[in-house]
């Protein structure tokens, strides 16, 4: 999908994406064209969240669900790239889920904060805000990612070196670059090399 020209958006969701069962909490607030279609909005989501696109995931928005239409995978879902933001979520204050990773189950709950016209001279989407490190992929759900933590905390844990070489030495939780996740979600297509 091309960048949406101004006069095409009708409107400007802003989204707040928070990973569930993570205390703090990890969260970014982005912001997108309403007529972005799901399988773009996935791919924003993931590069908001520092997320690398390697597995499924779903969107499940009014007790259905949205994902990658494929016929060989055994998943019932509407097909995502059939369908806009706004043509799925119509109002503001409005809830949905997006999951990631349907082995280690990462659930996002997305609230629709905002919508409003788009602001003059504003590239969309963009990233706004956000808090703490995404949890490395494949580190075993919400479980997964606090032994993880204790694990690199602690020298004297069981799997404390296993960790420190499988993430290449240090890892920041409280990590969150602005810039860098404003970046990745202005060009959000280059996540697409992960799970296609």
């Amino acid at each position: 999908m091309a960048r949406t020209k101004r006069s095409e958006m009708t409107s400007i969701y802003r989204l707040k994406i928070t990973l569930r069962g993570t205390k703090p909490p990890i969260w970014r607030r982005i912001e997108v064209p309403g007529n972005t279609r799901l399988d773009h909005l996935h791919l924003m989501i993931q590069a908001a969240m520092g997320w690398h696109n390697c597995h499924l995931h779903s969107f499940t928005i009014d007790r259905q669900d949205y994902g990658m239409h494929d016929p060989d995978l055994d998943i019932d879902c509407e097909n995502e790239k059939k369908f806009r933001l706004d043509e799925v979520v119509a109002c503001e204050k409005t809830k949905f889920l997006y999951t990631y990773d349907f082995g280690d189950n990462w659930e996002h709950a997305v609230l629709v904060e905002k919508i409003a016209p788009p602001e003059s001279g504003v590239k969309y989407p963009r990233c706004r805000a956000g808090a703490r490190a995404c949890p490395p992929e494949d580190v075993g759900s919400t479980w997964g990612y606090v032994n993880f933590l204790q694990a690199l905390r602690d020298p004297k844990h069981e799997e404390h070196e296993m960790y420190v070489d499988w993430i290449g030495g240090q890892f920041d939780s409280e990590a969150f670059d602005l810039d860098k996740s404003e970046k990745a979600v202005r060009d959000y297509k280059a996540v697409q090399a992960g799970f296609a």
